[in-house]
């Protein structure tokens, strides 16, 4: 493979996987306009963020077995255009009842993308260079909290936030035609690949019970957990507490994001000396003390704007070292069902998002403890699986092995 294909795959790879985080993060700066237009308080315009983590959860354990009886690409075209046309829908919502639904479908859409991208990751290259190749997706996909909430807050100023949707409709139609065009299909179809729910629910049982899986899986959703506590919980924290106008919280988030991208792209010069499962230990051992630490101070109201902004950006490094490492490892063991597991994977990191965001929404007590709680309860949950799963795992497959390379 040469270097330009290399990193015009990457390009795409990271671009699928940035959608469902650009779905995310480009309509926060519109939740009090929601909350006004849709007669309802921001609190509950926050379901529909809880929703969209639902139906990515539930879409991923769905496009899994797709993937892998089907290949890669027919699944994703499917699902690309489920979100176009729910984008549309969102666009055209008059009630928040219909927002949260239509949230779902897109939702349901996107993780076909996201899905895809992980798996294709296995598939097209070799299982030493996943952390690195997962360090790139992740400097794609840190586009989308610098870019998009920066973006949003303006568009909801000027355009309104239906304008919002409008522009991610763009977004999908504009992937669904480069994935037609430009991306290879990795995997061949495997008839012999079974969709009755018996056989899809042994193959999820026998991904799942591998203890490098799910240690490592759900190190990454308690962590993930803590990134959508504050995702879900950041617009009430900012706008509605410390006042921030929408243009000056998309212009925060963005800087937060620094955080997450920085430390992403200093994961991959780490990896030259220390391998992936050092680095995920220390990186949660240091969330929980940052963690705890945010939390104390929170609820003895020793943080301001700028304090609040200085804890985030320090909790969102430890996720930029944990995520990648976290993720290559989940799936390093797997060749044959790498796509179940990516669906797996992210859908136990939604599920586990799913529950933060309702929980920062559902303890709405117009302070950042809930959030703040949230994430550090995250954390805690995080070092504690990595501490009691690493003791499960016999004979781990470390990342830097070449089995099951270009196996398809």
């Amino acid at each position: 493979m040469t270097k330009q294909r290399y990193v015009f795959l990457i390009l795409i790879l990271g671009s699928l996987s940035a959608l469902g985080p650009f779905s995310i993060d480009m309509y926060l700066p519109g939740f009090p306009a929601i909350a006004q237009d849709l007669h309802t308080t921001p609190a509950r315009v926050a379901l529909s963020l809880s929703s969209y983590f639902v139906g990515v959860s539930a879409g991923q354990l769905l496009y899994g077995p797709l993937l892998d009886r089907f290949g890669r690409k027919k699944p994703l075209y499917i699902g690309l255009l489920i979100y176009a046309l729910a984008s549309i829908g969102c666009y055209e919502a008059h009630s928040i009842d219909a927002l949260i639904w239509l949230r779902l479908f897109q939702a349901v859409g996107s993780c076909a993308a996201s899905v895809a991208a992980v798996a294709m990751v296995r598939d097209l290259f070799p299982v030493k260079d996943s952390p690195k190749v997962f360090a790139l997706l992740m400097l794609v996909i840190s586009a989308s909290p610098m870019l998009a909430p920066t973006i949003g807050g303006y568009m909801v100023a000027s355009f309104g936030w239906q304008s919002v949707f409008l522009v991610l409709f763009v977004m999908g139609a504009l992937l669904l035609v480069a994935s037609l065009l430009w991306l290879p299909e990795s995997y061949a179809p495997d008839p012999t690949y079974s969709l009755h729910p018996r056989p899809i629910l042994t193959t999820f049982w026998s991904v799942l019970r591998h203890p490098q899986f799910f240690t490592y899986a759900l190190t990454g959703a308690m962590t993930f957990g803590g990134l959508l506590a504050y995702v879900s919980g950041s617009p009430l924290v900012f706008m509605d507490i410390f006042r921030v106008s929408s243009q000056v919280y998309g212009w925060i988030f963005a800087l937060l994001s620094v955080g997450f991208i920085g430390s992403g792209q200093i994961n991959s010069w780490l990896l030259r000396y220390y391998r992936s499962e050092q680095i995920v230990l220390v990186a949660m051992l240091c969330q929980s003390i940052i963690g705890l630490v945010f939390l104390l101070g929170t609820m003895q109201g020793w943080f301001g704007v700028v304090g609040t902004i200085v804890m985030l950006f320090l909790f969102l490094c430890c996720l930029g070292f944990a995520n990648p490492n976290a993720a290559a490892l989940s799936i390093a063991p797997f060749s044959k069902n790498a796509g179940s597991a990516a669906a797996l994977m992210g859908a136990t990191q939604m599920a586990v998002g799913a529950l933060a965001s309702f929980g920062v929404s559902y303890f709405n007590t117009n302070t950042a403890v809930p959030m703040v709680a949230i994430m550090a309860a995250s954390a805690l949950l995080a070092l504690g699986v990595q501490l009691i799963g690493r003791r499960l795992i016999d004979e781990p497959v470390a990342v830097s092995e070449e089995a099951g390379v270009m196996a398809h």
